[in-house]
């Protein structure tokens, strides 16, 4: 019986990303039949693991202490599966190795990305890998431009939507309760989303409100509620903190729009996550927001506040116009995005590995 192992440390993480990235592709894995090979995982809390789990797997206790190089595992395994970028912790010995890029959005100035650890400790993973897996063809684009990427199979799986129903508890409201039509998002309040420019949208529009859930204590959240009250509008502005899976349903359910301006995206979940629930999507046309929202959501060219506000307006309109036929495809699109394609495509990738 062959051995493959998930570094994956951070999966209790449901705040971030990379947590349920972890934690949503370990679930369908869960669900499949793995002939000819054992999975690990590996986490802090093998309790919570075994308990969420059971005996779909195998568990390895992760220490902070691994990810120094004497401390590293030292068991052969027939594949190491890095489950992002940014992971610190790495196998002892020259194993097989999967590597999963979200993005790169740490590259700022390309002409000094080089001089900087964080580069450096990417580069050095993508040199040890054996295959490389990419959550978008923008993620794989932009490694490609900015790095040396080794002569190794190559693949593009898109991540699935972990929202897969729009059901709420009959009358369930949540603590806040916005009084007027409101825009919602969602995301870590930091400068990369991109938040402030719908704040200076919103000078620029009367009656609605905006929500945004995420993590609100921020040095950026205090910037945009500073903009906020500077522009007039700081009473129509809620940073809500970290949101439930209820309360995001919720707000997805009855906001007038998903507006989501980030300037960079590996992937861009939240898009298709409002999708699910037939909503007008407005986003940036950059990055792989294009790629994820496909001719179904309405692109921002750039963020100057007139210019933002008139494009939601005439959005809005248009979706209003075409509501039925627009909501059916909205649907449509997100569920293409599949937890349990995507772990049947990881697992195929597994096995062309350790079958070597």
């Amino acid at each position: 019986m062959k051995s493959v192992f998930l570094e994956s440390h951070n999966i209790k993480n449901l705040y971030f990303g990379f947590g349920q990235f972890n934690y949503h592709l370990i679930t369908a894995l869960s669900k499949l039949e793995h002939p000819g090979y054992r999975i690990t995982l590996h986490g802090k809390d093998t309790g919570w693991l075994r308990k969420e789990f059971g005996d779909a797997f195998d568990y390895k206790k992760s220490y902070s202490l691994r990810r120094y190089a004497p401390f590293r595992i030292r068991k052969k395994y027939d594949l190491w599966h890095a489950l992002n970028q940014n992971i610190k912790i790495e196998p002892y010995h020259d194993i097989p190795y999967l590597l999963t890029v979200h993005n790169i959005t740490h590259i700022k100035n390309p002409d000094s990305y080089l001089h900087e650890k964080v580069h450096q400790r990417f580069q050095e993973k993508l040199n040890r890998s054996t295959a490389i897996t990419y959550i978008s063809e923008f993620a794989k684009q932009s490694t490609h431009q900015f790095f040396n990427v080794p002569n190794v199979p190559e693949y593009v799986i898109y991540n699935g939507n972990p929202l897969t129903n729009t059901n709420l508890p009959t009358a369930y409201k949540p603590e806040f309760v916005p009084k007027k039509p409101f825009l919602f998002s969602i995301g870590q309040i930091t400068a990369r989303k991109n938040f402030i420019s719908l704040v200076r949208m919103l000078s620029k529009l009367k009656d609605l409100q905006l929500v945004i859930g995420g993590k609100n204590t921020t040095e950026t959240a205090k910037e945009l509620l500073e903009e906020a009250e500077k522009l007039g509008v700081k009473d129509r502005v809620f940073l809500i903190g970290n949101i439930s899976e209820e309360q995001k349903k919720y707000y997805y359910t009855n906001c007038e729009a998903f507006v989501f301006p980030s300037l960079r995206e590996g992937f861009g979940l939240p898009v298709i996550e409002a999708m699910l629930f037939g909503k007008p999507v407005f986003t940036s046309n950059n990055t792989s927001l294009p790629e994820i929202g496909g001719d179904l959501a309405y692109y921002w060219e750039h963020y100057e506040p007139d210019y933002m506000a008139s494009e939601l307006e005439r959005g809005l309109r248009h979706f209003s116009d075409n509501k039925n036929m627009l909501e059916q495809k909205l649907v449509e699109r997100a569920k293409s995005f599949n937890w349990d394609t995507a772990a049947k495509q990881y697992a195929k990738v597994y096995q062309s590995i350790i079958s070597k």
